[in-house]
């Protein structure tokens, strides 16, 4: 593949990251989830199943300490999570989503399906299934997070 090749698949996959990124948002804030960045959907991947303390949030988020500090304290407030005392260390907080926080995330799970429908009747089921795997096989392991 010619670097000018390879330049146009790179550029196309971040386009189709960025509308899928930005599509799911807008979906989630057409459920009713007002107030609601990308930056937070990152992070509850991130907290869901088990929570997560700040610092490994930060890790995920790829920002420092107060940064993912700062956020915890929006979505906190905003009702979509809640600290606890964490199990294994009484010294730590260990944040985890409320229903609420789980409500959003079923909702950007519904709106990630309509995206994908979408592709679907663009390229058809079984294409968008192939597409699956064939990125499956490229893609980085582990949760989805943000490369800013």
């Amino acid at each position: 593949m010619q670097n000018s090749e390879a330049m146009a698949l790179s550029t196309t996959l971040l386009a189709i990251a960025g509308e899928l990124t930005q599509r799911i948002n807008e979906g989630v804030v057409a459920r009713g989830f007002d107030g609601v960045r990308p930056a937070h959907g990152f992070a509850f991947v991130r907290l869901a199943p088990d929570g997560a303390t700040v610092t490994e949030l930060a890790v995920h988020l790829g920002v420092t300490k107060q940064a993912a500090s700062q956020l915890v304290d929006e979505i906190v407030r905003k009702g979509y999570a809640e600290r606890r005392v964490h199990p294994g260390d009484a010294r730590a907080r260990l944040v985890v989503l409320t229903e609420r926080g789980w409500a959003c995330t079923r909702a950007a799970e519904e709106a990630a399906a309509e995206v994908v429908r979408g592709w679907g009747q663009v390229l058809g089921e079984g294409e968008v299934r192939a597409l699956h795997e064939q990125l499956g096989r490229i893609a980085p392991y582990g949760r989805i997070r943000p490369t800013w």
